[in-house]
C-alpha cells in the first residue's frame, strides 16, 4: 500500500549529536505543517524516537515496520506496528508504505537501507523520490561515491533522477511537495 501522505523515513536509532537531532526535529515538524504521517523503523530511540515524538505530538500518524528481535524497543503508542519476519521485509514493506522516502543520518543499518532504495529505484521496482537529509554533510562521502558512480557509468541514469542530496530540512521538504505534487 502506497499512501500519498506517508513518508518512510530511515534514521539511526542511536542517541546521536544535537545538529542531528535538530534537523530530524525540523523536519519532523514540516512533516506536520504539510500533513505527512510517519512510517519509520518503530524503534521509539535515537533519531526514530525524535522523529516519531515530533510528529505524533502533532498529531500526525505513527506506522511503525520492525522486526521481532527489535520489539522490546518498539513506540508503544504507534498508530500501526507492523512485525516483520526479516530486515530485506522491513525494508520492503517500508519503502513500499510511503509515497517519498527520506534518509536522515544513520549508521550501518540506514546506508544499507539508503542502497537498498536506490538499487530498487534503479531497477524500476518504485519512482517514489528519495532524499538524503545530508545534515553538516553527514552523506558527504555517500555523495561522492554516487556521483562517481554515475559519471562514470556504473548507474545508468544521472544521479539526479535517483536521489537528491539536501542540506537542510526546508531544502528537503520542498523537493519532496514538488516531487509528489
Amino acid at each position: 500500500m502506497n499512501d500519498r501522505n506517508q513518508i518512510s523515513v530511515f534514521c539511526s536509532g542511536r542517541d546521536v549529536d544535537t545538529r542531528y537531532v535538530h534537523a530530524a526535529r525540523a523536519f519532523a515538524l514540516l512533516m506536520i505543517r504539510n500533513k505527512y504521517d510517519l512510517v519509520w523503523g518503530g524503534s521509539d530511540t535515537g533519531l526514530m524516537h525524535v522523529v516519531a515524538s515530533t510528529v505524533k505530538a502533532g498529531g500526525g500518524r505513527l506506522i511503525g515496520v520492525t522486526i521481532k528481535r527489535f520489539l522490546l524497543i518498539v513506540r508503544k503508542d504507534a498508530d500501526e506496528m507492523i512485525v516483520a519476519p526479516s530486515l530485506g521485509e522491513r525494508k520492503r514493506l517500508m519503502i513500499e508504505r510511503g509515497c517519498a522516502i527520506v534518509v536522515l543520518p544513520g549508521g550501518i543499518g540506514t546506508a544499507d537501507e539508503l542502497m537498498e532504495v536506490l538499487e530498487r529505484k534503479k531497477q524500476g521496482e518504485h519512482h517514489k523520490p528519495v532524499v538524503v537529509l545530508n545534515t553538516s554533510n553527514f552523506y558527504r562521502g555517500i555523495h561522492l561515491q554516487l556521483d562517481k558512480m554515475s559519471r562514470e557509468g556504473f548507474i545508468p541514469m544521472p544521479l539526479e533522477q535517483l536521489v537528491y542530496f539536501a542540506e537542510t530540512p526546508t531544502q528537503a521538504i520542498q523537493y519532496m511537495l514538488k516531487s509528489t505534487a
